[in-house]
C-alpha cells in the first residue's frame, strides 16, 4: 500500500499525497487518514530501497530523491540550506534530452557534470518511475515485500534432496521434520516442557533421543548396516545431516551428469535416497507400534518395506540411467528397472548471409560468474567482414553481457549509418526482451529503450541462432573480458576467422538434444 502512495497515478494516491508529503520526506503531524496511519512506518523503508529511474524529470527532487546512486546532498555532502536556492525539479536541468547545469550551479560544484552524466536520459519523453531495487523489473510485488520483509535462515544443501518429484510427499514430510528436529521423540518433548521418563522402545536400553533413534539404536544400525553392504559403503553418522553425503558425493560424476538432463537424479542416485527416507520412515513406524500399540515389529520386516517401496520409487523415477557397470549392479540389486537415455536428436545448424542491402550481426555475451563481456561481428551479403567489436560489460551476468552486445551492435549500426540491420544471437530470452521490456533489469532499462528509440527508425529483425552457429560472436565475447574499453576491428582477429570461413562457405555445425 506504501508502495502504491508513493508511484501510483490514481486519484487517492495524488491527494494524500499531497496531504502528508512535502519535498520527498513525509510530514510529522496527525492527519486523519486510516490509509496514512497504516503506511507511514514503512514509507523510509521504501525510500531507503528505491530509486527513480530518470524520464522527464517531472517528479524527481534533483537534489534529494535517490536517482543516480544515492541523493545529491549525500554524493556531495551538502546540506539542504545550501541547495534551496537551485532549481528543485530534475526536469529544470534537461534541455533538448541532454544534460543542462546552471552556471551557478557549476561553480559550486564541479565535478557535478561528470558524475550526472553517468545517467543516460531517454531520447523520447516519458514519465519517471519508481523502482523497487531488489528485483531485476523493478516492480515491489507482495511476493517482494514478503521476502524483504520475513526472517531469513541459512539455506540448507539437503532441502532440494528431500523434496524431489521421486518421493512421496508424507514420507519426505517426515525427513523434513527430523532435520529440523520437530519430530516429537522423548528428548524434544522434554525442551518442551513435557518431562517423562524416557526408554528407546526399539532396543529399551538407553533413553530415547532424535540421533539414537534413527542412528544408534540396533534396530537402526541393522538397517543402515544393511544399506553399507548393498551399496559397498562406509557409513559414519556423526548428525543426521551426515546422511545427505552418501548421495552428494559417494557417486562417479557421470552419474551426476546423466542426472542432470531432466533437471533429478540419475537412478542410482534415486534409489539411494529413497532407500534412506524409507529407512527413516520405517523406524519412525516401528517405533510408533512399539510404543502405542505393543507389536514389535522385526527389523526385517521393516526391510522387506524399505525394499519395496524403493523398487516403486526408482521404477516410477523419470531419470535416466548411466552406462556405469556399477551403477547397473546397483539397480538390480534393488529390483529397478534401467531407464535407457534416449538418442540424441541431431540439429543442423548453417549460418545464412543476410539479403541484398542488408547487415547481419551476430552478438554474444560472456560472463565467468565476477565479469562480463560481449561481442559481435557486421556482415554482408558476400559474408565479407565490415566491423568486429569486444567490450568489457563490468560484473553482470550472462543474460546482461547479451543485452549490452545487442545495445552495442545498434549504436554501432546508428553510427556507421546501416539502416538495415539484421541481428542474430543465441540467446531466446533477449529475442523476446526485444518484444517485452519489462525483461529487461532496470538499471540499463534507458539504455535499452534509447536503442528501441533508434531502431523504430531502422529496418530491423532479430532472429534467434542455436550457440554451434554462432561460434565467431562467442570467440569475440571471451576477447572481451580484459579489456578495460571498447575494441573494434575492420579486420577480423585470428581467433575467428576459421569460423568466419566456414560461416561463409555455408559448412554446417551440429547440435546433440537429447530430450
Amino acid at each position: 500500500m506504501c508502495w502504491d502512495l508513493i508511484q501510483s497515478k490514481e486519484d487517492w494516491a495524488i491527494l494524500l499525497r499531497s496531504r502528508v508529503l512535502r519535498q520527498s520526506t513525509c510530514i510529522k503531524h496527525h492527519v486523519f487518514s486510516s490509509i496514512w496511519s497504516g503506511t507511514k512506518n514503512e514509507y523510509q523503508v521504501i525510500r531507503d530501497n528505491s530509486r527513480w529511474i530518470v524520464g522527464n524529470g517531472a517528479s524527481i527532487n534533483f537534489w534529494l530523491d535517490d536517482w543516480c546512486g544515492e541523493p545529491l546532498v549525500q554524493s556531495f555532502n551538502l546540506q539542504p540550506v545550501q541547495v534551496s536556492q537551485f532549481p528543485k525539479k530534475l526536469c529544470n536541468y534537461i534541455q533538448n534530452f541532454h544534460w543542462y547545469l546552471p552556471a551557478e550551479v557549476s561553480q559550486m560544484l564541479p565535478n557535478l557534470r561528470s558524475f550526472i552524466s553517468q545517467v543516460l536520459i531517454p531520447r523520447q519523453a516519458k514519465d519517471d518511475f519508481l523502482i523497487w531495487k531488489h528485483n531485476l523489473t523493478g516492480i515491489l510485488t507482495l511476493k517482494d515485500a514478503y521476502e524483504f520483509k520475513r526472517q531469513h535462515f541459512p539455506k540448507v544443501h539437503w532441502t532440494k534432496t528431500i523434496w524431489s518429484k521421486d518421493f512421496p510427499p508424507s514420507k519426505a514430510l517426515l525427513v523434513w521434520r527430523l532435520m529440523l528436529n520437530k519430530l516429537p521423540t522423548d528428548d524434544i518433548l522434554t525442551t518442551r516442557g513435557c518431562s517423562l521418563p524416557s526408554m528407546c522402545s526399539l532396543c529399551g536400553k538407553f533413553s530415547e533421543s532424535s540421533f539414537h533413534l534413527f542412528f544408534e539404536c540396533l534396530y537402526a544400525v541393522n538397517l543402515w548396516c544393511w544399506l553399507a553392504a548393498t551399496i559397498n559403503r562406509t557409513l559414519h553418522f556423526q548428525a543426521p545431516e551426515d546422511m545427505w553425503e552418501i548421495s552428494n558425493s559417494s557417486w562417479n560424476p557421470q552419474c551426476k551428469v546423466f542426472g542432470s538432463v531432466h533437471g533429478s537424479f540419475c537412478p542410482p542416485l534415486v534409489v539411494i535416497t529413497a532407500t534412506m527416507i524409507n529407512i527413516i520412515n520405517s523406524i519412525w513406524y516401528a517405533r510408533n507400534q512399539m510404543r502405542f500399540k505393543d507389536n514389535k515389529n522385526p527389523w526385517k520386516t521393516s526391510l522387506s518395506n524399505v525394499l519395496a517401496c524403493t523398487t516403486l520409487c526408482g521404477n516410477l523415477t523419470t531419470a535416466v540411467a548411466s552406462s556405469c557397470i556399477s551403477n547397473f549392479v546397483l539397480l538390480k540389486k534393488f529390483n529397478v528397472i534401467l531407464h535407457p537415455p534416449r538418442a540424441p536428436k541431431i540439429i543442423e545448424v548453417i549460418w545464412k548471409p543476410p539479403p541484398p542491402n542488408w547487415i547481419k550481426c551476430n552478438t554474444d555475451g560472456s560472463s565467468n560468474n565476477l565479469i562480463s563481456s560481449c561481442g559481435g561481428v557486421f556482415r554482408d551479403i558476400n559474408s565479407n567482414t565490415l566491423l568486429c567489436f569486444a567490450e568489457h560489460t563490468g560484473m553482470g551476468n550472462a543474460f546482461h553481457a547479451e543485452l549490452c552486445g545487442v545495445m552495442r551492435a545498434i549504436g554501432l549500426a546508428e553510427q556507421y549509418n546501416w539502416s538495415n540491420l539484421w541481428l542474430e544471437c543465441d540467446s531466446a530470452i533477449v529475442i523476446n526482451a526485444i518484444k517485452n521490456k519489462t525483461l529487461i533489469p532496470w538499471e540499463i532499462r534507458n539504455r535499452w529503450e534509447n536503442c528501441m528509440y533508434i531502431i523504430s527508425s531502422m529496418n530491423f529483425f532479430a532472429t534467434h541462432i542455436f550457440r554451434e552457429g554462432n561460434a565467431c560472436a562467442d570467440s569475440l565475447a571471451s576477447l572481451g573480458l580484459p579489456l578495460d574499453h571498447l575494441k573494434i576491428w575492420f579486420d577480423a582477429p585470428d581467433c575467428i576467422k576459421s569460423s568466419l570461413a566456414r560461416n561463409k562457405t555455408g559448412m554446417p555445425e551440429y547440435r546433440f538434444v537429447t530430450f
